[in-house]
């Protein structure tokens, strides 16, 4: 069985900061945004944290796919595409996390062909192997680490339990394992809660 990546869980608390300082760059940018494009799923939380800070009302998104939990897919796909009018607009996109940026290449891509004025992004986080850097970053990571972001626990945990054969029987034995066998460290009550949240249960 492969290893687990190394894993940060992010707190809503980090979330909210990085999203304002996110907000604090592009205001004194001088880059006013007309609307926000938020990627999903991970960007819509920091989009709309970015819109309120900005005093923005303006924002859409749209689903992109690229990662399912920690497994990456071939391509970029664009499941659900925009249906907004962003001829002559600045554009802000918004996402969590900028990693081989892909992701980002291909939503610039895609909207640039909705004629904008400007196009311009935004990450919370952003990886040193990205390729497509992002025009704001709230903060660069050297080390390449999988983050858990507080809306993505139940998906990314549990996919960190599908690694664990034979299934654990309980939260703490989970605990256990996942420390023992992939050095990933997660608490017993985010577990146990995850655990709650299964198919069928």
């Amino acid at each position: 069985m492969a290893k687990l990546p190394p894993c940060t869980f992010v707190s809503w608390q980090t979330v909210q900061r990085l999203s304002r300082e996110l907000a604090h760059a592009i205001r004194d940018s001088g880059f006013r945004p007309d609307i926000v494009v938020a990627i999903g799923r991970g960007g819509y939380v920091p989009a709309r944290v970015v819109c309120d800070c900005l005093h923005m009302e303006r924002m859409t998104g749209i689903k992109v796919e690229h990662y399912s939990a920690t497994r990456k897919q071939e391509e970029v796909l664009i499941r659900y595409p925009l249906n907004a009018d962003l001829a002559g607009l600045d554009v802000l996109v918004v996402d969590d996390v900028n990693d081989s940026g892909d992701t980002l290449e291909a939503v610039v891509a895609y909207l640039r062909s909705f004629s904008p004025r400007a196009l311009k992004t935004a990450v919370l986080h952003e990886k040193a192997v990205t390729r497509f850097s992002a025009d704001f970053v709230g903060k660069h990571l050297k080390a390449w680490r999988w983050y858990v972001y507080p809306w993505a626990v139940v998906e990314d945990v549990s996919s960190f339990l599908r690694a664990l054969q034979p299934p654990p029987a309980s939260a703490a034995e989970a605990s256990r394992r996942l420390w023992e066998e992939h050095r990933v460290r997660v608490g017993e009550g985010v577990l146990r809660e995850v655990m709650g949240f299964r198919p069928g249960q």
